[in-house]
């Protein structure tokens, strides 16, 4: 697909930087060359050059690559220029390339747009690409690089390909049933590989909450009565002081939330309102959330002051627990340890490490074995389940005419399609580029 204009935009980081790299794709990139730099340099290998405006003015110097079309990320011919990274310097630079007729800003993630309506990538790996940008853990990482290497999209493309190939023997069943070499009812041999395709879909689906940790976090809530020592763990786990700690009940009113790296996998920590009945309304509103927030959570940390306990028990949240007993600092009897689960002292750093060891070993447990294929979005999910969906009735349908059950693989094919981007409307792909960063 060739498009009438060309885009530009800064592809690197934050200004000022040392080097900053301007990105420039489509049909007027060849004439912006010859225009900024002189000339065309030979494809793929870096020249060094000044750029220079309109009338000559030199506006840097610096290195010029290009990759023609169809042999490049868009598919179009793309060009990039590397230049000082000072603010002033990228301006000019920008200013220039757009007062060029044809040459204009890019949006955010038109450049990947570009490539994938050209062919050169599907949704899968262009989502992964989204990922890889964003990765800020090695999990992340990992994850978005196996899925932009493209494992995600064959593993749909083969599911797909089976059930093309099943309707293909069901279309011979009922056109040349009559042919002596079509062997009789041959469609009913391909029920049994739908069926394993549904199971393995199914299964496929379920990996997704694994997915949702790798991508948003293990999600970890600290509950437990007034002073039990929640602000101050919260702090010893962040080693900063995020929170708020006092010897007055109820300072903590709403959620403290932050994020850790922990062994690769990132970690959501977040405190919460100490758990009473006497609570005033304010306060109250904290506990409520706090409540609500660890019915969603991975793993609850519930602690107890050794000194004087408190119990508090979540109710029937069927949430992981671990029960934490605080400032063992202070008790002399090491036989009140045996209670919990753990024990700890913010005071002198007792059992902090212990306790983020078995979150990070728990984390781990939860996102399963690095490497397997996961439903990276819940549109994956929702296009998965409604094929899922389609093959269970197909199957299911056994008293109905092959044309019929043919048509509800077709339906099933083409929302495994529709993950890869064979079938999409034009404002689902807004939606999914524009969460691209500007340059990518």
């Amino acid at each position: 697909m060739s498009f009438a204009d060309s885009i530009i935009a800064l592809s690197s980081g934050r200004l000022p930087a040392g080097v900053a790299v301007v990105r420039l794709s489509g049909p007027h990139v060849r004439f912006v060359l010859e225009t900024i730099a002189g000339a065309v340099p030979e494809p793929r290998q870096a020249v060094y050059r000044a750029l220079r405006r309109r009338d000559g003015e030199v506006l840097d110097k610096g290195l010029v690559l290009f990759f023609p079309g169809p042999h490049s990320f868009t598919g179009e011919d793309v060009a990039e220029l590397q230049v000082h990274g000072g603010r002033a310097v990228v301006s000019a630079v920008l200013d220039e390339l757009t007062s060029i007729p044809g040459v204009r800003a890019a949006e955010p993630g038109e450049f990947t747009k570009r490539a994938f309506l050209n062919g050169k990538l599907d949704l899968t790996e262009t989502e992964a690409l989204a990922d890889l940008v964003n990765a800020e853990t090695e999990a992340q990482r990992r994850f978005a690089v196996l899925n932009a290497s493209g494992a995600q999209a064959d593993l749909y493309a083969g599911w797909r390909q089976r059930l093309v190939e099943a309707r293909a023997m069901i279309e011979a069943d009922i056109d040349f049933s009559d042919e002596e070499d079509v062997p009789a009812s041959v469609a009913e041999m391909v029920w049994t590989d739908v069926e394993a395709i549904r199971c393995e879909i199914e299964a496929h689906i379920e990996g997704y909450r694994s997915a949702e940790i790798i991508r948003d976090g293990f999600d970890v809530v600290i509950l437990g009565a007034p002073n039990s020592g929640k602000s101050s763990l919260f702090n010893a786990l962040v080693k900063r002081e995020a929170a708020i700690v006092t010897g007055e009940a109820g300072t903590t009113r709403d959620l403290l939330e932050v994020a850790l790296d922990l062994g690769g996998i990132r970690v959501r920590i977040t405190d919460t309102a100490g758990i009473r009945e006497e609570a005033g309304t304010v306060e109250a509103i904290g506990i409520s959330r706090a409540l609500a927030r660890a019915e969603t959570a991975d793993l609850l940390l519930i602690l107890e002051d050794m000194q004087t306990p408190v119990s508090f028990d979540p109710g029937q949240s069927v949430v992981p627990r671990l029960s934490i007993g605080t400032k063992v600092d202070l008790i002399a009897d090491a036989d009140r340890s045996s209670s919990y689960d753990l024990v700890i002292s913010v005071e002198d750093d007792t059992g902090i490490q212990a306790l983020l060891g078995e979150i990070g070993r728990r984390a781990e447990l939860a996102i399963g074995t690095m490497g397997e294929v996961l439903p990276s979005r819940l549109r994956h999910v929702d296009l998965l389940r409604e094929t899922v969906s389609h093959l269970a009735e197909a199957v299911a349908a056994g008293n109905l005419p092959l044309e019929l059950r043919s048509e509800m693989l077709r339906l099933a094919t083409r929302s495994l399609g529709r993950i890869a981007g064979d079938v999409e409307t034009e404002h689902l792909l807004d939606v999914i580029f524009s969460q691209f960063c500007i340059g990518k």
